[in-house]
């Protein structure tokens, strides 16, 4: 029955990577392919669909929920205020067309670890990416994979103290803060850097010197916002200043005497961006507030921002909850023994590290989500890796850096959504981006194991 199992699993794997690769909402496809794999293991699927995976739906979304919700709101009074545009348009005009690959990488990373959505930096991002490519000549089919490397890596799971939901994921099962790991998450950001910069690099040159330029695409681009139409761009840097200092403060992750009190991860951020988001109100108040009178009116009005915002988070939580909620079932039914066990396996010398790796790399690509992906693995294993951990003196802050970097291992699979999303916000397909991205993430995949290795070595947390 567990090699009947087995395939079974293999087989919802499959399906849920074909069918959201179509298009289908994961919403929809992953419990019903949930099931697929509990009847191939002989289990009751009156029993998986209500005990497994809308149990763990439900904790996902109670868990995580209010990170989602101003989360949302943060991001979108940011863009409709002005203020992300403000601070791209900045780093835009100073690092210009010569060095458009890094400036699309940076001005991801700052607004990413400023706090801002993921999907919101990348709507922000595209249009000045987009500019510079076709100013500085370089094929438009390498702007997914340069807004790839600025959003979904080193500052949403390396950078200490991102408020990204993959790096507060960890903290909420080890007991540890967004700002563990810092030497580990600093070196894992230096590595994320060279391969981004040094693949993208050398095929934009190898494709330039073919003839190849930004290629003809007719799809309207957007033009930079006039400066003078938007906040002072230092201005606009104080919301995202404000969640990181905040979130310090209130979390206090280095353990200041003078800080009484003890607050999680996920409400210090929570508050910090509540906090954050009324600045940013106050800073963009001009197009947030402007009325049918003003020349460049904003039509949708502050209160249809907050209600935007609100119910695009309730989408977005349902879908890694719905993404999590398949990956428990799986881990759930008797096939999943034979996998499990052979991952522990690799803790057989008494660490953890490599299995950690594997495992929550290997969740990541099922689920198609890093943050679903980790907090399969984490309820799987995380008790195990946490003693074993204790056990053989490795600090629960080197866990914590490792498996939050060990969620992006394969997380651009063909059926991930952030994936799928950001090529429709570039007006690109699978067939004209998608060999970058495998590319990269052939190489990513191996940050997780260099990180382990320079734990080990140097000793450095």
């Amino acid at each position: 029955m567990s090699t009947l199992s087995t395939f079974a699993i293999i087989a919802a794997i499959l399906g849920l990577m074909y069918l959201a690769y179509k298009g289908w909402s994961i919403i929809l496809i992953a419990p019903l392919l949930a099931l697929v794999a509990a009847i191939g293991s002989g289990e009751s699927f009156i029993n998986i669909l209500g005990n497994v995976y809308l149990v763990k739906a439900a904790e996902y979304i109670k868990n995580y929920f209010p990170i989602f919700l101003f989360g949302a709101v943060f991001a979108k009074i940011m863009e409709k205020g002005g203020l992300a545009a403000s601070i791209a348009n900045k780093i835009v005009e100073l690092l210009g067309p010569k060095r458009a690959l890094l400036a699309v990488i940076l001005g991801c990373a700052v607004l990413t670890y400023g706090g801002l959505s993921v999907f919101v930096v990348a709507f922000v991002m595209y249009p000045f990416g987009a500019i510079l490519f076709k100013r500085a000549g370089m094929p438009k089919r390498l702007l997914p994979a340069a807004l790839w490397i600025g959003i979904f890596t080193f500052t949403m799971v390396a950078l200490p103290g991102t408020p990204q939901i993959q790096n507060i994921i960890p903290s909420t099962y080890f007991g540890t803060s967004t700002w563990s790991g810092i030497g580990i998450g600093l070196f894992a950001t230096v590595l994320y850097l060279a391969i981004g910069l040094g693949w993208l690099g050398y095929r934009s040159k190898y494709l330039m010197s073919k003839g190849e330029g930004y290629g003809n695409h007719t799809e309207a681009e957007t033009e930079y916002i006039s400066a003078e139409a938007l906040p002072y761009w230092g201005i606009s840097l104080i919301p995202l200043v404000t969640v990181i200092v905040l979130n310090i403060f209130i979390n206090n992750p280095f353990k200041w005497s003078w800080i009484t009190w003890n607050v999680s991860s996920i409400w210090s951020i929570t508050f910090a961006t509540i906090v954050s988001s009324v600045l940013a109100v106050i800073i963009g108040r001009k197009k947030l507030f402007a009325s049918a009178a003003d020349k460049k009116p904003n039509k949708d009005g502050f209160l249809k921002v907050l209600n935007e915002s609100s119910i695009s988070s309730g989408t977005a939580v349902f879908n890694v909850a719905s993404g999590y909620a398949f990956g428990c079932v799986i881990t759930s039914v008797a096939g999943f023994g034979i996998i499990s066990e052979m991952l522990m396996k690799l803790s057989a010398n008494g660490n953890p590290l490599f299995s950690a790796v594997l495992s929550t790399s290997l969740m990541g690509g099922i689920t198609g989500s890093a943050s679903s992906g980790m907090t399969i693995a984490l309820s799987k294993f995380g008790a195990q890796w946490a003693q074993m951990a204790s056990s053989a003196g490795i600090p629960l802050d080197v866990l914590h850096r490792i498996v939050a970097i060990s969620a992006i291992g394969i997380d651009p699979v063909p059926h991930c959504g952030a994936l799928v999303t950001m090529f429709a916000i570039c007006g690109l397909t699978h067939k004209e981006s998608y060999f970058d991205i495998i590319v990269i993430l052939l190489m990513k995949f191996l940050v997780p194991f260099l990180c382990v290795l320079f734990y080990m070595l140097t000793g450095i947390v």
